[in-house]
């Protein structure tokens, strides 16, 4: 009798966990897949999206296949716009206030040509209204002795007369003495050049003392160099030999130091 088999036992499967694995892999293909579609970004609606939020914040119209209506407002004005009105104002002000000392000048003018009424009947004394101000040209002849820059009594009192008139203004002041071409050689004046510039210095004092302020006044002696008549004759020596004072309309403007890299040098 045959014998019968032993049932065999069952056999265990150990590479069941590659089904578990591949299924891992494949989720995880899926997933990166998915993943890769959502990151990729559509240049077309970008730049719609662009567009829309640029309208947004500058209320500009952008240009578009589809056009999308964009509330506009009134622009502001530029910076350059703004600094060309503030200049238009500048100018604007500047021009009132030139304005204001021209018409200053004429009333000092006319108290000028008050005082200085007898010498200028005597031809002894021009005012002159120039574009830079008024212009006082007194003859040497009232006011030194030849050779000489010491101020006479009587002119003394002439030019007190023009100080008072003068210390309550804000004009500059600029005195100029002036010769003829006969030279001149003592201990005290070398030249024309000294005589012409004491002389000018001489009546600068008389102001400071008369409470003209130091700060608008400048002397200048010019010798001949500035004549007015020919020197050939003894009446135009005569009228070249003065004292000019020039009172300037203009306000004295503060220097710019030039800048060697906007400014540079011409080419030679």
């Amino acid at each position: 009798m045959a014998r019968r088999r032993k049932p065999e036992e069952p056999h265990d499967n150990h590479e069941r966990w590659l089904v578990s694995y591949a299924d891992f892999i494949t989720l995880m293909f899926a997933f990166f897949v998915v993943m890769y579609a959502l990151s990729t970004v559509n240049e077309g609606k970008y730049r719609v999206l662009s567009d829309s939020v640029t309208a947004a914040f500058r209320n500009v119209e952008i240009n578009r296949a589809t056009p999308v209506p964009v509330m506009v407002t009134p622009p502001i004005p530029t910076l350059q716009k703004q600094k060309q009105n503030q200049q238009t104002q500048a100018a604007r002000q500047a021009e009132v206030e030139k304005q204001k000392r021209r018409d200053t000048m004429r009333d000092v003018a006319k108290e000028l040509l008050e005082v200085m009424a007898p010498l200028i009947d005597e031809g002894k004394v021009r005012v002159v209204e120039t574009d830079r101000g008024v212009t006082i040209e007194i003859n040497d002849s009232i006011l030194f002795a030849p050779g000489q820059a010491v101020l006479n009594p009587l002119s003394s009192k002439a030019m007190l007369a023009i100080a008072q008139v003068l210390a309550p203004t804000d004009f500059p002041i600029t005195i100029e003495g002036h010769t003829d071409n006969i030279p001149i050689s003592t201990p005290q004046f070398p030249s024309n050049w000294e005589l012409s510039a004491v002389r000018a210095t001489t009546v600068l004092r008389l102001f400071v003392e008369s409470d003209v302020s130091p700060d608008r006044l400048t002397a200048i002696g010019y010798a001949d160099t500035r004549s007015v008549e020919p020197n050939d004759q003894a009446e135009g020596r005569a009228r070249n030999r003065r004292v000019t004072i020039l009172i300037d309309s203009n306000a004295a403007e503060k220097g710019r130091e030039i800048d060697m890299e906007s400014n540079p040098a011409p080419a030679r």
